[in-house]
């Protein structure tokens, strides 16, 4: 079944990404039902979130999804001619190919991944990396062909670092991709470490626990990302159940990385640090706490060290966000696996010339519907704020 909220021929229009789309900001919105519905649906809506458009907040177009398919994350590859959808109930990973419209969903099984999680794609657009948080695995899969090629998982006792993979992030310049070892998907078990990982072979190279305690620390690393342009390159660690942010730092000649604490959120009453994101120059940085809902805003010109500059309100479940081609507007979705209390449904509108709350967009909390996830479609981007790989 498919809906459409505007004609055939306007749409048409507006997925032919001319000119004539800059007088919106469009963006993919992954949405499942809240707790108690007496139905539950599954979908991705596009929805115009320009505050200075007559169809502020509208959804355009919306794709079901399988409603026991539990979509989880939205990713791009390079070129943005494609996106990837993860899911947390099914061994499948959704693939749409974005230069053809109608959009078309196509599943691609990956029977040795449980819980998908995150995804990244090399540089070169030919490989995709996927964790997956249930079954301790990472999917290596050509991006050209849309088919798993390699399962990197731990091979004896000695490798249980690789335990929960949740964030990836990938820097093909010095060949690694780093994975974060998060949380058992029930909770019953968390991590504390980073795997890094040789991003030609798929050979896991070594870990490196993150936390400000000894082990067991159960910090729970779960975002990692390299900071644009950063020379050496320098990734930044959210630890989820710590509430604290990490950098790593690349030493060129003994070819490892150092990693040290940046921030506590504790002193600011703020826990569980999730998403992280650049501006296009890549000397700001904004990260996400879901509990009780904040954004914080960092001066990133040393990714070392970033600067603590500002805290802004969202909403309980605070989790991804997206900026604005023109950087004024800061987009927070806010909900965080539909867990009670951590799932208000709303999507923030910050303005960032004054660095406060413009409004709040509730079409889908309204409707009983929790967002996971928030990209703009890909003529919207900027260069350092797609989330693909850094």
């Amino acid at each position: 079944m498919r809906r459409f909220r505007l004609p055939f021929f306007s749409m048409l229009l507006f997925l032919s990404w001319t000119t004539l789309a800059s007088a919106e900001i469009l963006a993919l919105l992954n949405y499942e039902s809240k707790p108690g519905q007496p139905v539950r649906r599954e979908g991705i809506a596009i929805m115009d979130i320009d505050p200075d458009s007559a169809d502020f907040g509208k959804i355009l177009m919306e794709i079901p999804l399988p409603s026991d398919l539990v979509a989880h994350h939205i990713f791009f590859n390079r070129d943005r001619s494609k996106a990837y959808i993860t899911a947390l109930g099914k061994s499948l990973l959704h693939v749409v190919d974005l230069t053809r419209f109608p959009y078309r969903l196509r599943a691609i099984e990956v029977p040795d991944c449980l819980v998908g999680e995150d995804l990244v794609v090399s540089e070169d657009n030919r490989t995709w990396y996927l964790t997956c948080m249930g079954s301790s695995t990472v999917i290596m899969g050509d991006a050209v062909t849309d088919r798993p090629v390699k399962t990197v998982r731990a091979g004896s006792p000695s490798e249980a670092f690789i335990l929960y993979p949740h964030g990836i992030a990938i820097h093909n310049g010095i060949d690694r991709v780093l994975v974060t070892s998060s949380v058992k998907p029930d909770m019953s078990e968390i991590g504390e470490s980073v795997t890094v990982i040789e991003a030609s072979t798929g050979r896991v190279l070594s870990t490196h626990t993150i936390a400000s305690t000894p082990s067991p620390a159960k910090s729970a690393p779960v975002e990692v990302m390299f900071s644009p342009k950063a020379d050496p390159p320098v990734v930044h660690i959210t630890n989820m159940m710590e509430g604290t942010l990490w950098a790593g730092v690349w030493d060129p000649a003994s070819k490892t990385f150092s990693f040290h604490q940046v921030d506590d959120f504790g002193p600011r009453a703020q826990g569980m640090p999730l998403e992280m994101l650049y501006n296009a120059r890549g000397d700001r940085l904004f990260v996400t706490t879901a509990k009780p809902g904040y954004v914080n805003l960092y001066d990133n010109s040393d990714p070392r060290r970033p600067t603590f500059l500002k805290t802004i309100p969202a909403a309980a479940g605070a989790h991804h966000s997206v900026l604005s081609p023109d950087e004024r507007y800061l987009f927070v979705q806010n909900s965080l696996l539909n867990l009670n209390g951590l799932s208000d449904g709303s999507i923030t509108v910050i303005d960032l010339r004054s660095n406060t709350v413009l409004g709040s967009i509730d079409t889908l909390k309204s409707q009983g519907f929790n967002p996971n996830c928030i990209m703009l479609l890909p003529n919207h981007f900027q260069p350092g704020t797609l989330r693909v790989s850094q």
